[in-house]
């Protein structure tokens, strides 16, 4: 890299951090802290503490999967998502493992005030988050390669980052917070069923066997309409059961342009699977304005 100016090696780093992945982690940590608001129990330094370690932890997983799937020979020259930036020859491996090691580090760090304030909770957050990171690509049985990853990103990019934006506020979590944190947990996974089905192919090829490598794509689109429908439903369910207010529902307003990416899935054959990467910019971008509206919604139901 000694060749690339400055310009290009801070870009380089900007493209291997994959900022449009940044998205899942921060909108449910955005309606935690609308929550927040709405009860009266915000604390501005730990709700941005919160954001920033979620990002930090996000970028820290980014950049461990570019070493990971180099390492297991999972990146290609045939590769139809955004490039990898160690496969590419752009960063080297000892570059990408340094730059990682200090992610997560700058997390650790930015989390400490949150661990103190919140407690052993916080701590067993933080230590679950980055091992999920690591593991999602890496070691002998990493999630992704196992097909079970799709849990995890239910569970860590929904519940459990909506309650521990919440939690690091108030120092409490009722139940319908992590009632709350499906409907993120679900359109999450939504942007990863869309990453699955374009890459199932050379998935299948490295032996990576995600759920939809050990299913089908068929299978994935099917998962991908219920994850938005049981989404959409889970707003519903917290107007009508849970007492929040109308204004929630702003947050369906959104769904509908769920129609175009699910349209791609259907269309789109195998053999042309570059063209999903609309689908999934598309189904990161519903994640963030159905996850505003909500935020939004929420802070409404209290004025």
């Amino acid at each position: 890299m000694s060749a690339l100016t400055l310009g290009s090696r801070v870009s380089i780093w900007i493209e291997a951090a994959r900022p449009k992945t940044l998205w899942a982690a921060v909108s449910p940590v955005l309606i935690g802290i609308a929550l927040a608001f709405s009860n009266g129990v915000e604390h501005i330094p730990s709700a941005i503490l919160a954001l920033v370690g979620a990002m930090l932890i996000q970028i820290g997983t980014n950049f461990y999967n570019d070493l990971a799937d180099f390492d297991k020979g999972a990146d290609t020259d045939e590769r139809l998502g955004p490039r990898r930036v160690v496969h590419s020859g752009l960063v080297s491996r000892s570059g990408m493992k340094t730059a990682t090691m200090l992610t997560f580090g700058l997390a650790v760090v930015s989390g400490g005030y949150l661990m103190v304030r919140g407690g052993w909770p916080i701590v067993l957050i933080g230590i679950c988050s980055i091992v999920f990171g690591l593991l999602y690509t890496g070691g002998k049985y990493s999630l992704a390669y196992l097909g079970i990853a799709d849990v995890f990103v239910l569970i860590f990019f929904g519940p459990v980052a909506v309650a521990g934006a919440y939690f690091v506020q108030s120092l409490t979590w009722p139940w319908p917070i992590w009632v709350v944190g499906i409907v993120p947990g679900l359109l999450a996974v939504a942007i990863l069923l869309v990453n699955n089905i374009r890459d199932r192919e050379q998935d299948a090829a490295v032996g990576k066997n995600t759920l939809i490598v050990r299913t089908s794509r068929a299978f994935g689109l099917t998962m991908y309409v219920g994850c938005v429908a049981f989404s959409a439903g889970v707003v519903l369910f917290l107007w009508l059961v849970s007492g929040f207010t109308p204004w929630i529902l702003l947050a369906l307003l959104a769904y509908p342009m769920y129609r175009e990416p699910i349209r791609l899935l259907r269309t789109v054959p195998e053999s042309e699977g570059h063209l999903l990467n609309a689908a999934l910019a598309m189904t990161a971008r519903n994640l963030l304005i159905v996850s505003v509206l909500f935020a939004v919604g929420i802070i409404l139901g209290r004025l």
